[in-house]
């Protein structure tokens, strides 16, 4: 193992899917959903939110106006689609790519993509022979600016331990089959430095602009746990 030392939704879609993932840590299932919520009775973590989020504005612990700005910087301004710009550019850019492999915090910072866990960033690069998988074994460091909020079964301590002893175990579950011969290398994140895996470019593509490419990546291919394809739908929840 190698070691360092060192679909937009509303401000209650991003509540429910907050506490889905709380609900998901403790066991419970997540929260249905619906076209039109009004029509339907909200599951009981739904109805905490709600009601935790109604007792904070009303005792003047929270302003719904910031609470609104920092959902508006998770939809708009942080998440997987900044890593996918980076990893688009890399694929239409030698020169880009060169200088995010040489200094991937620098690199990331000329597309804008800055600020708490992603000042020291390294990036990998997966090849036919060689395949790249991030976890951070002692809780859940992740780089947020490229990444967004790190998934839950990422934060699990089955992933945190299994990435370790059983890499290609772990991938099979993501629905991921590596040859015999493709060397598996799995790194882990720490406070100091946090990872960002780049994914080999799919076969079909030559003729996609840069928009295109970054569509098909997902979040999960920039932690390794699956491949880009042309196919693509989005991440695992």
């Amino acid at each position: 193992m190698a070691r360092s030392k060192k679909n937009p939704v509303g401000r209650r879609g991003f509540l429910k899917g907050a506490a889905a993932g709380a609900a998901g840590m403790f066991g419970a299932g997540p929260p249905q959903d619906h076209d039109h919520q009004h029509q339907a009775v909200p599951s009981d973590v739904n109805l905490r939110v709600k009601a935790l989020e109604s007792l904070l504005v009303e005792k003047g612990l929270v302003d719904r106006a910031a609470v609104d700005a920092i959902v508006d910087a998770y939809e708009t301004k942080i998440g997987p689609r900044n890593g996918a710009r980076v990893v688009a550019r890399a694929w239409v850019d030698p020169a880009y790519r060169k200088r995010l492999l040489a200094d991937a915090t620098a690199a990331i910072a000329e597309l804008g993509y800055t600020g708490g866990q992603g000042e020291d960033m390294v990036v990998l690069e997966n090849s036919p022979k060689v395949h790249n998988l991030v976890v951070c074994t002692l809780c859940s460091c992740y780089p947020w600016p490229v990444l967004g909020l790190p998934p839950v079964w990422y934060k699990s301590a089955p992933y945190r331990s299994r990435a370790v002893i059983d890499p290609r175990g772990v991938l099979r579950e993501f629905g991921l089959e590596l040859d015999e011969d493709v060397e598996v290398r799995v790194w882990d994140s720490t406070a100091e430095v946090r990872y960002l895996v780049l994914p080999e470019r799919p076969a079909g593509t030559e003729q996609m602009n840069e928009e295109q490419l970054a569509a098909l990546v997902t979040r999960d291919s920039m932690i390794g746990v699956k491949k880009v394809t042309v196919s693509n739908s989005g991440g695992r929840p």
